[in-house]
């Protein structure tokens, strides 16, 4: 019987803290996938900010 992939995974004590955020961001990122309103604003501001970010990258100027 093989191991599961979990019970090779050992977690530090000074890195619990991180993994249970990572965990909270998991479980909020699918919930934010399962509506869909909220998700097209999120692309919707993902967009923009690249679009931003693409300004800065490319040096133009308004």
């Amino acid at each position: 019987m093989a191991k599961s992939k979990a019970a090779e995974i050992s977690i530090k004590a000074d890195e619990e803290w991180r993994v249970e955020s990572d965990l909270r961001t998991m479980i909020e990122a699918e919930a934010i996938k399962q509506d869909a309103k909220r998700y097209a604003k999120v692309q919707a501001m993902a967009k923009k900010r690249m679009m931003e970010t693409a300004k800065v990258a490319g040096g133009t100027q308004d």
